[in-house]
């Protein structure tokens, strides 16, 4: 097989438009060769019925939840994928899109990818696409944690029935708290006349119409920096002005319980990393906190080559196997990591990170603390 093919992940609570999406989508000749696997939900194929125009395209799995109890079956969905090409009976292949149920978790789905060797030689995960709608998206985010988790992951943010008379007096303050709670994300408007293939898919690094690495676009880290000046310095617990911030927010306005446990920001460091460090780093934040990593992805250089920087891609214990760039894209050369993590300090992570690249902060472990006491940074308990 050659290059692996792209598999982008379409999610977004029910009733928010996901399978009308979809079916737009279908519609257009820029998806040919493009595998669209869905979800039936209970005995009658509800979701298979509101897709109007089921081709061969379409393969459907059975009764459960696509991010739970048929994982297994998932995984066999896209190995016989994998059969079809290699034996013939599917000529081409250029994209998967997965659609989850309203009520899922995108991680699992992810980490069938990223976990599986088989499924990596052949599938590459390119991103999320969450649809919020904006008629009902503010209590639909109130009351579901489901929902802020969708978004929070999201690599783009599709705001649906915005044609809607209703959606207009709500619509803005939507934006700003998707903005907040998801600094990197795309917002886009389904009413957009150019939502179509272009601008939903090819989230990744990899560039697919110009045969290139583009770091920028994927990890989208200026984002997270504007933000910085919002926060309190960089000794505390980071608070934030928006709804993301640590659920310590006394003198911002109100934020939503959901909202408030997700937070999401960038790491910088502007040296080469020991790859013992880096390692060590990330092997503690996942064997502690890995359920609590909804997302991280970054670009690292590491001293033992400096020059061909390391992009990693991983979601709570799952990391993709990180791979090596020939040479470093545009702009700065050093390590920037996006985290998008729940119910776990921003200020815990920055100084785990600064110590293990011993530059501890005052009154803080450095790296040999740490590692003999991982408990050594004050208020931090693993579970």
């Amino acid at each position: 097989m050659n290059a692996p093919i792209p598999v982008s992940v379409l999610t977004g609570f029910l009733g928010s438009g996901k399978t009308t999406l979809l079916n737009r989508l279908l519609k257009d000749p820029a998806l040919a060769d493009t595998a669209v696997i869905i979800n039936e939900f209970g005995d009658v194929g509800i979701d298979h019925l509101l897709v109007e125009s089921a081709s061969d395209g379409v393969i459907e799995l059975a009764d459960g939840c696509l991010c739970c109890t048929v994982r297994g079956e998932l995984v066999d969905t896209l190995a016989g994928l994998i059969d079809r090409l290699q034996t013939g009976r599917l000529e081409r292949l250029r994209r998967v899109i997965i659609e989850t149920t309203g009520l899922a978790d995108p991680a699992p789905v992810l980490h069938t990818i990223m976990g599986h060797p088989v499924l990596l030689q052949a599938f590459r995960v390119d991103g999320v696409i969450t649809t919020v709608d904006a008629v009902n998206g503010m209590a639909t985010l109130d009351a579901h944690e489901e929902a802020v988790k969708q978004a929070a992951v999201a690599d783009r943010i599709v705001i649906t029935k915005t044609d809607l008379p209703e959606a207009a007096a709500g619509l803005a303050a939507l934006r700003t708290r998707l903005a907040a709670l998801n600094p990197g994300a795309e917002l886009i408007d389904v009413g957009d006349e150019r939502t179509g293939y272009a601008a939903l898919f090819e989230c990744g690094i990899y560039n697919a119409e110009t045969k290139t690495v583009d770091v920028q676009r994927w990890l989208k880290a200026e984002a997270y920096r504007d933000r910085e000046g919002e926060r309190h310095g960089l000794d505390g617990d980071h608070h934030h002005h928006h709804s993301h911030g640590n659920g310590h927010d006394h003198h911002h306005h109100d934020v939503n319980r959901h909202d408030a446990s997700i937070r999401s920001f960038s790491l910088r460091h502007d040296r080469p990393v020991p790859l013992s460090s880096f390692d060590m780093f990330l092997d503690l934040l996942r064997s502690a906190h890995g359920e609590k990593l909804l997302r991280v992805k970054g670009i690292v250089q590491l001293a033992d080559d400096p020059d061909r920087p390391l992009v990693i891609h991983g979601v709570q214990q799952i990391f993709h196997p990180p791979a090596r760039l020939a040479a470093w894209p545009d702009g700065a050369r050093e390590t920037r990591l996006v985290m998008i993590v729940k119910d776990l300090p921003e200020s815990y992570v920055r100084q785990l990170f600064s110590a293990f690249l011993n530059q501890p902060q005052i009154d803080t472990p450095d790296s040999a603390a740490l590692i003999d006491n991982p408990l050594a940074i004050s208020g931090m308990k693993f579970r």
